[in-house]
């Protein structure tokens, strides 16, 4: 079996590597050319633990190869899998031209029949307008070409997308024909041996299943903040409520951690573009418009205790900063707290210097030099009036206390992510401030 995969970025590339590594001969298309050569050459356009050797891997056994003209492998395939960008309107809803395009495109090439999966997260509805597009251009041509159209959405979590496709919790796909069901049962069959379930539902499920899963999760992690927020003005411990509720088996442990808000290229996406999905239909989602709501006001909480710390004036301070990704193993940087993070603090007066494993290049890329970077965690702390924790990678969980202590100007932390004990801080000399915990 061969498949074509539209989209060479996060989703496109770790999809066409996985299946290249159990043997699947796979493109991967873009129509950015300076990357399809970047990737020809072995150069992995994202941060992905994992990903650079078994790229390699496949690049070096012609396993996996890279295209910048879909309509040249368009009847190369078995299965074309869409997997270009669905960035967000200003209505909040999915722009969906990318998809159209790549569908229009197969129209106008596609000589037999074909499997046409949507991987992108996109609406309800989109493999209809997929289907009517590709109809299109074959009516246009004057050719009756039978094909299939399925949903497969992806449910990868940077920093462990790997594992997650190789592993998988389980496998989403939305068919409208058997004989399109029996094809991607066919297609997935390295991924199900070990018993990992594929699950066929009508397209339309499908597709709101990516949805919803994510809405699930944003959820899960608002309602901790606002729990946290709560706690933090009648003086319960977030910490100890969340082990306390972690473990009822109906709720359970995971995305119930307290923090400065969720970012990324999904939740923030997903959330706007269902509430505008619901919003067209004449079903407005009130708890999903709160969810949002509740995470844009958190990303802004860690900001609130420094200017409180300093009287609301930090006009002329210098803030140091740990972590910029959304969250660790990533550079991902798309709807980061530690953009509204910098914003405010210069809109106030104050300066940053940063420090992160990975994205400080993709920070330079979106804000440029208006901050300070530094290669060294402790340098970043030179001549600070302040510390702030915003993304907890592994390297900042034991530090150097009496570093710290030594390069700050004032010895204050404030952890975005609940990473250090309090008593253990407090007990150190440092004035330590984290969410859902009151300060004493």
């Amino acid at each position: 079996m061969k498949i074509v995969i539209v989209g060479s970025g996060y989703v496109g590339l770790v999809t066409g590597t996985c299946f290249a590594e159990v043997g699947i001969e796979t493109v991967c298309v873009d129509i950015d050319q300076e990357k399809i050569q970047k990737l020809k050459n072995g150069i992995s356009p994202i941060f992905e633990p994992g990903l650079d050797e078994m790229m390699l891997r496949n690049i070096e056994k012609k396993r996996l190869t890279f295209s910048g003209d879909l309509a040249s492998v368009v009847n190369d395939a078995d299965v074309i899998f869409s997997a270009v960008g669905t960035p967000p309107d200003e209505d909040g809803s999915a722009d969906l031209q990318y998809v159209l395009d790549v569908a229009r495109t197969i129209g106008q090439n596609m000589n037999k029949h074909l499997v046409i999966v949507t991987k992108s997260t996109v609406p309800v509805g989109t493999a209809k307008k997929v289907r009517i597009a590709i109809e299109g251009e074959l009516q246009k041509r004057g050719v009756d070409i039978e094909f299939d159209v399925a949903s497969n959405p992806e449910f990868l979590k940077e920093g462990d997308a790997i594992n997650d496709f190789m592993k998988p919790d389980r496998i989403v796909i939305g068919v409208e024909t058997e004989r399109a069901e029996q094809i991607m049962a066919k297609l997935y069959k390295p991924f199900t041996l070990n018993g990992h379930p594929v699950i066929f539902m009508d397209v339309p499920s499908a597709e709101m299943t990516k949805y919803t899963a994510n809405a699930m999760l944003a959820t899960r992690i608002s309602f901790m903040n606002d729990i946290a927020n709560l706690c933090e003005i009648i003086g319960a411990n977030v910490n100890m409520v969340r082990k306390g509720i972690g473990s009822d088996p109906r709720i359970g442990s995971k995305f119930i951690y307290p923090g400065i808000g969720y970012g990324g290229s999904c939740f923030p996406k997903d959330v706007k573009a269902l509430i505008k999905t619901a919003d067209d239909n004449g079903y407005p989602l009130r708890i999903l418009k709160s969810v949002e709501d509740v995470n844009d006001d958190q990303k802004s909480v860690l900001f609130n205790k420094l200017m409180a710390y300093f009287g609301n004036d930090i006009k002329g301070k210098k803030i140091a900063m740990w972590g910029l990704s959304f969250k660790p193993n990533t550079d991902d940087m798309r709807e980061a707290p530690a953009l509204v993070l910098i914003e405010k603090i210069k809109n106030a007066g104050g300066e940053v210097s940063a420090y992160d494993p990975v994205s400080m290049e993709e920070s330079r890329r979106r804000i440029g030099d208006s901050i300070s970077y530094v290669d060294d965690m402790y340098d970043a702390l030179n001549d600070a009036d302040a510390l702030l924790l915003v993304t907890e990678w592994t390297e900042f969980r034991y530090p150097d206390k009496e570093e710290i202590k030594k390069r700050l100007k004032t010895p204050v932390i404030f952890d975005g992510r609940n990473i250090y004990d309090r008593v253990d801080m407090a007990s150190s000399g440092f004035d330590y401030f984290c969410i859902g915990v009151q300060n004493k």
